[in-house]
This record gives C-alpha cells, sequence and structure tokens, in this order.
C-alpha cells in the first residue's frame, strides 16, 4: 500500500485481489469514517478537488477491471459481465473490511450502483446516482430521452484520436467534453486536467486509454437482465444528482429514475451537463454530505 492518489490529494493506493483480477483502490480518510464507495470508470473519474470536500467520510475510488491501474486483459472484449462488475464493488468493500457503506455511481458507473443496491441491499447504507440513467447501453425505453442530435453528430464528424500520442488523446477529450458540458460555461482547461489525469492511470494496452476515457467497454459488456423493473425494490435512501443540460443522458432520465426508486431526491443542477464541473462540486458534495449523514 503507498500514499498517494488520483492527482495530489493524499491518500493510500493499493492492489486489492478480488476474485481473479487486481482492483486499484484508493481510499482519503479514516477507516473509522462513515464510508462512501464511489463508482466511476477509474479513481479519477471523481476530481481529488471533489472528494477533498466529503469530510468525515472514508471515501473509496477505485479503477473497474480493464482500466486504470487494475487488471486489464483487453477493454475491447471483455470476458466479463455487468453483474462481475458489481461483485468487484462487493469484493472492494469485502477487502477494506467494510460491512455497509453509502455508494455513489457516476455516469456508466451508476448502473453498477444500481444493481449493487438492488442485489446486494444489505451493503448499500444509501445511494447517490450522478448523470446516469436506468437502462443499459443500446436502445433506450421509448419513454426515455436519447442521446442528442449534436452527441450523434459529435460522433459522426470528430476529427480521429490518435491514440497513441497524448496531445491528440487530450486534444480529442476535450473536444467531446465540450459537447458533452452542453453549457456556454464550458472550461477547457478544467477538462484537458481532468482527462490528463485519467490518462495518467491508464496502462499501456491500445485500448486503454480510450475505455478510461470513454467508458467504452460498457458498449461491449452483457448487461442482461434488464433491472430498470426492479427500481422500485430498492430500499436504500436515493438521491439522484443530474445536469439540466445533460445531452448524452438528458435529464428525463434522472426524471424516471427518481420516479421510479421508492422516496427517491432529485437534484438537478442548472448550467450542468454530463459533467461533474469544479463549479458545481460545492452543491454536489454538500448534497452528498447531507444524504450520508449519520
Amino acid at each position: 500500500m503507498s500514499s498517494g492518489g488520483s492527482g495530489g490529494l493524499v491518500g493510500m493506493e493499493t492492489l486489492l485481489p478480488v476474485g481473479d483480477v487486481e482492483l486499484c483502490v484508493d481510499t482519503v480518510g479514516s477507516p473509522g469514517d462513515i464510508p462512501l464507495l464511489l463508482i466511476g470508470i477509474t479513481a479519477a473519474s471523481w476530481d481529488d478537488e471533489f472528494v477533498g470536500r466529503l469530510a468525515g467520510r472514508f471515501v473509496i475510488r477505485y479503477d473497474l477491471r480493464d482500466s486504470g491501474r487494475s487488471t486489464t486483459v483487453d477493454p475491447d472484449a471483455p470476458g466479463y459481465t455487468l453483474r462481475d462488475l458489481v461483485a468487484d464493488a462487493v469484493g472492494v468493500l469485502d477487502g477494506l473490511g467494510v460491512e455497509r457503506a453509502h455508494v455513489a455511481g457516476i455516469g456508466t458507473g451508476g448502473f453498477i450502483a444500481q444493481l449493487l443496491a438492488l442485489d446486494h441491499p444489505a451493503r448499500v447504507a444509501s445511494l447517490v446516482l450522478i448523470g446516469t440513467r436506468p437502462v443499459a447501453p443500446g436502445p433506450v425505453d421509448d419513454d426515455l430521452p436519447e442521446h442528442s442530435p449534436a452527441i450523434m453528430g459529435h460522433f459522426g464528424s470528430a476529427p480521429p484520436v490518435d491514440w497513441s500520442d497524448q496531445t491528440s488523446i487530450l486534444d480529442g477529450a476535450v473536444a467531446t467534453a465540450r459537447v458533452f458540458s452542453g453549457s456556454p460555461r464550458f472550461d477547457a482547461a478544467e477538462a484537458r486536467a481532468h482527462a490528463a489525469r485519467i490518462l495518467d492511470r491508464c496502462g499501456p494496452h491500445p485500448a486503454s486509454a480510450r475505455n478510461g476515457l470513454m467508458g467504452t467497454v460498457f458498449a461491449k459488456l452483457d448487461c442482461t437482465p434488464r433491472w430498470r423493473e426492479r427500481l422500485p425494490q430498492i430500499t436504500a435512501p436515493a438521491l439522484v444528482v443530474h445536469g439540466a443540460a445533460d445531452p448524452f443522458f438528458p435529464v428525463g432520465n434522472a426524471e424516471a429514475l427518481a420516479a421510479e426508486i421508492p422516496g427517491a431526491t432529485l437534484l438537478v443542477l442548472d448550467g450542468v451537463g454530463a459533467e461533474l464541473p469544479g463549479r458545481a462540486h460545492g452543491q454536489v458534495a454538500a448534497a452528498v454530505l447531507a444524504h450520508t449523514a449519520p
């Protein structure tokens, strides 16, 4: 175990054996604090500045398998399912000796968080879902808004990225982040720094950076069976956080989540897209702290 973090915040990082893989886990705070498991693609999906605002919490971040510093075999051909990633999350808690934690998932990490609350309810004290939706990648249900035309147009016309060249990768990441932000308040320097922190964790596999930055493995995963119809079974108190300007998972997805999870609270962030920008850190961290208070 070593001191470190995903961009300057002092924490403890270790490779934790979980099943047939090793997952790189980063913790910040005291194990005696309230445990809060953050699920993204990599530990760096959650900015250090945001984590630093979560005082009084034992914050656990980790790299999913096939991302960051965790075991990577082939992100383009994952030999596991979405449910295996849920089992990995349980394994992280087991490895740290945490019986029950508050759980937050961002983007596709929200799929894992939802299923963790459904399949392992005793392990989830509360649930925070940020910028996610109640169905897996692919065609959405008729009542859910799909990716905006701006998103589809970007992926259809964006210049190709040279995934072997750091400058090209970061330029492409900023261009994508600009469209995902859906906001004139987009901060290109902040987006580049965020992408650089994720890139810094990526390994030598040709698909590692692409997966770390874009979560491309989720398009390859077997995510069946569906879980939306089970959302009313969630017993953990839930907070749904979503950007009003999100063009990737438009806000109707969050409204559906909040409506279908019993007692869920919906927090819509004005002027925020498919992102968790620095200008929203204070508001979201305060909401998370209130939601996870004893």
